[in-house]
């Protein structure tokens, strides 16, 4: 992991969280990593009948607030599982 430099406050963990959940109501979100690099592993039944890239880009929608600008809290998602239930 890097020092990755940013200007949030609070925990980053749970603002991605909560986010997915903003947009997936029923996700079940796992979240770890730090220094700028996640991995999320998210569950909900909305995955069921669409591609992986349909799923990832559902997610990474969700959370492009927090990683879009020269101090966002999120430099990379290192890895994205999407699956249901």
């Amino acid at each position: 992991m890097s020092d990755h430099p940013t200007d949030f406050v609070g925990s980053i963990e749970d603002a991605i969280t909560s986010s997915v959940k903003a947009r997936i109501p029923d996700a079940v979100v796992a979240v770890a990593g730090g220094g700028g690099h996640y991995r999320i592993d998210v569950v909900s039944t909305v995955f069921a009948g669409k591609s992986m890239l349909e799923n990832q880009r559902l997610v990474l929608g969700a959370i492009k607030h927090l990683i879009n600008g020269d101090h966002a809290p999120v430099h990379a998602v290192d890895s994205l599982i999407t699956r249901t239930p």
